[in-house]
């Protein structure tokens, strides 16, 4: 397996603080000597794509689980052989690193095919012993050969043996032979007069210049080999190219992004010893065993902004958490060895991670500087929220020595950016900022969408309940609630779907009505979920 890269991001429905510090944290971690990708497990909204352009980054990779796939085994990586090399020049290829299969691959690295040491054995079993198909390369290469006349560079025809009167073979040669002989002068004459393809002298003989002068002169093709003529009648057959007993159907191959799961299920269905290993292009890329399985590989990942198995990637059990950094409350997410885990309450994860730089005596450039504070700006509504803390208003204080920019009006055109609804049907808007939450046995999703055009949410406003009745029906939620939050005026408007409405009524002091406003209310984390689960333990003790 090649070393791969550790995954860095943030949760499902990235908002901006949650895409700036995967960005940021990977930014820190590479310079730490870590190979790291700044990732997203969802679509990036407008905010954050104004945030990227504003900043010149490149958007992170969006990656859509961190199940094991065949990429991440620790699978044999083994250069593919050439159709046109010999059997000889595989088999002694796979006796000198110990190899059981090989792969048959073109130029360009796309598999053709397969070629194991039972098939190199079976062709010699039942292979056609009088038919050569290789090139004058092979043979003196691999029979440690000499050219004596001719210049053909493909050899194909029918192979024989003379070792008897040259008037025992008149008539019955043609330029399709291919003839073995020691120095059998007459015989090679013979040859030479019937035009053969090739004449292959055993012994390594001296053969006198006449004859050679009459093979040049019919244009017959003559080599000398150093083995006698027995030795030589039993090798030249594993001379042929390897592709004349390769297998290229019914062959089972992976490719490199299949999941382990599926991987088994096919294995458990077959009898391979070895299975190829292709990329989406046909290359080849190595061999996969079921010795590689049982030692499996796992995906590297770094958690920022949250630590829930709900609200993070699929198959995430499946691979190694090394590292969390968090301002939520805990959530779900074990781990079966330590790890660096990182939770502070403060208003954003940037902010945890802008000390982190200080820390480890890092420079933060302007780029990462930018997305740093426009984090910390979004968590924060502009330190309007009640999660802002000190450490978020000095962290915004220095980055900003590094930006030189006008915050407020900065915030003002992402928060502008950001909370256009043009274009974006219901659902599009519901699920922006969605999250489910289990408090005491309650199955609550709430979305939270920040906006400056409240009317066009309200002018859809039986879209929105219908559509919430379906979500909730759907995941079986006691309640699901949709938090229209102004910026400006400090505050969400309300609606939702409830199996008691008096938890609504209880958590936020008011009268359970659709679009109702709460002044003050701009922190789903801070002042939504605590205010529903005591309002929820409240009606548990009745």
């Amino acid at each position: 397996m090649i070393a791969l890269s550790i995954f860095i991001f943030g949760h499902k429905n990235p908002d901006t603080d949650s895409v700036a510090s995967a960005i940021a944290l990977s930014h820190l971690k590479n310079q730490m000597g870590l190979k790291t990708i700044p990732c997203v497990i969802g679509s990036m909204n407008k905010e954050s794509e104004f945030v990227l352009n504003r900043h010149s980054i490149k958007k992170p990779t969006q990656i859509q689980d961190v199940k094991t796939q065949v990429k991440d085994l620790y699978y044999d990586i083994i250069d593919g052989i050439l159709p046109n090399v010999s059997i000889l020049h595989a088999y002694k290829l796979m006796e000198a690193y110990k190899l059981e299969t090989l792969a048959v691959v073109d130029e360009g690295n796309k598999l053709l095919g397969i070629i194991s040491m039972k098939d190199i054995a079976m062709g010699l079993i039942k292979g056609n012993y009088y038919e050569l198909n290789t090139s004058m390369e092979n043979l003196i290469n691999d029979l440690e050969g000499k050219l004596l006349t001719g210049t053909i560079a493909e050899v194909q025809g029918r192979i024989s043996v003379i070792a008897y009167d040259h008037r025992s073979i008149e008539g019955s040669l043609s330029s399709d032979d291919i003839i073995i002989v020691g120095d059998r002068y007459d015989i090679i004459l013979h040859a030479v007069f019937s035009k053969v393809k090739l004449i292959i002298i055993t012994g390594d003989k001296q053969i006198p210049k006449e004859y050679l002068s009459a093979a040049e002169a019919h244009g017959v093709a003559m080599i000398s080999l150093p083995y006698d003529t027995y030795l030589t009648s039993r090798l030249i057959n594993q001379c042929n190219y390897i592709s004349t007993i390769m297998r290229s159907k019914g062959i089972i191959k992976f490719n490199n992004t299949d999941y382990l799961d599926e991987v088994k299920e096919e294995m458990g269905n077959t009898h391979f010893r070895n299975y190829p290993i292709i990329d989406d292009a046909n290359s080849f890329v190595g061999f996969l065993n079921r010795k590689h399985i049982m030692n499996s590989g796992r995906k590297k990942v770094i958690l920022v902004d949250h630590n829930e198995y709900a609200q993070s990637v699929v198959g995430l059990k499946e691979a190694d958490i090394l590292e969390i950094v968090d301002h939520h409350k805990l959530g779900d997410i074990s781990t079966s060895m330590p790890i660096s885990f990182r939770n502070i309450p403060v208003g954003s994860t940037c902010t945890i991670i802008f000390n982190m730089f200080r820390e480890n005596g890092l420079e933060i450039p302007p780029d990462i500087a930018g997305v740093l504070m426009s984090g910390i700006v979004s968590d924060t509504l502009l330190f309007k929220s009640p999660t802002t803390t000190n450490m978020d208003h000095q962290a915004v204080e220095v980055l900003n020595k590094i930006l030189d920019i006008d915050i407020e009006k900065y915030a003002m055109e992402m928060f502008k950016a950001g909370t256009s609804l043009e274009g974006q049907d219901v659902e599009e808007i519901f699920f922006k900022d969605f999250k489910e939450f289990s408090l005491d046995n309650y199955k609550i999703g709430i979305s939270q969408v920040f906006t400056l055009d409240i009317e066009d949410v309200f002018n859809r406003r039986d879209e929105f309940t219908g559509f919430m009745e379906k979500i909730y029906d759907q995941r079986q939620h006691q309640l699901t609630l949709l938090l229209v939050t102004d910026i400006l005026k400090e505050g969400s408007y309300l609606l939702f779907k409830a199996k008691n409405q008096q938890i609504i009524a209880n958590a936020f002091n008011i009268k359970p009505q659709q679009g109702i406003f709460v002044e003050n209310l701009v922190s789903r984390k801070k002042q939504v979920l605590p205010q529903l689960l005591e309002a929820i333990q409240q009606l548990n003790t009745r």
